[in-house]
C-alpha cells in the first residue's frame, strides 16, 4: 500500500494533503500498521519538511509504538513549525507526556504548563501534569490538582455532594482544625 503512496508526485502538496488524509483512515493501532504510516509519514517529511502536521503525525505513532526517544525530536519540531489548535493541544500534551515517560521532568513541566496556559479547559494536560509534579516530588500540588480535575468533571452524584468540600480542601490537606 505505501509503496504505491510514494509512487505519486510528491512535490504538489495536495498531493501530501490527500495522502495524510489517506493515511489517518488506513492504519489502526490495534492491526498495527503504525510502522508502515510512520515510513509514509518519514518519507513526506524529507519531501515537505515545513509541514508541522506531518511531524505531529510522526511523533504520535512513534508514541504509540513505544518509541518516545524518536518522537520528542518530532514533537518539538511540530511545535516549532506550528499547528492548528486541536493538534498543537495534542503535540504540547503528547511531548510534556513523553518527556516524563523519559525522566526529563523539567522539561515535561515546561510543555504542560505552556500547554495549560494556552488551552487552560483542558483536563487532560492537567492530569498529564500533575503527574509530573509528582515526579518532581511536588505532592501537594500533583494532589490538589488531580482533586481539582476530579470535581470539575466528575458526574457521580456521591462525589458531587461533596465538592465545595473537596474544593475547600483540595489546597489544604497538610492543614487541621
Amino acid at each position: 500500500m505505501y509503496a504505491e503512496i510514494l509512487n505519486g508526485n510528491q512535490d504538489d502538496k495536495k498531493w501530501n494533503k490527500h495522502v495524510l488524509n489517506a493515511l489517518t483512515d488506513w492504519y489502526d493501532p490495534v492491526e498495527g500498521k503504525l510502522e508502515d504510516s510512520n515510513t509514509v509519514l518519514f518519507e513526506l517529511i524529507k519531501k515537505d519538511n515545513n509541514d508541522g502536521y506531518l511531524y505531529y503525525l510522526y511523533a504520535s505513532n512513534c508514541d504509540s509504538l513505544g518509541k518516545e526517544k524518536d518522537a520528542y525530536p518530532y514533537y518539538e519540531k511540530a511545535i516549532s513549525l506550528g499547528l492548528k489548535q486541536h493538534d498543537l493541544q495534542g503535540a504540547y500534551l503528547g511531548l510534556g507526556s513523553t518527556y516524563r515517560t523519559l525522566g526529563m521532568y523539567k522539561e515535561s513541566e515546561q510543555v504542560l504548563r505552556k500547554g495549560i496556559e494556552r488551552f487552560s479547559n483542558d483536563n487532560a494536560l492537567k492530569v498529564f501534569y500533575a503527574m509530573t509534579l509528582f515526579n518532581l516530588g511536588r505532592y501537594d500540588e500533583s494532589t490538589e490538582l488531580l482533586l481539582k480535575c476530579i470535581v470539575a468533571t466528575s458526574n457521580d452524584a456521591n462525589l458531587n455532594s461533596y465538592k465545595k468540600a473537596i474544593e475547600f480542601y483540595a489546597p489544604r490537606l497538610k492543614e487541621t482544625w
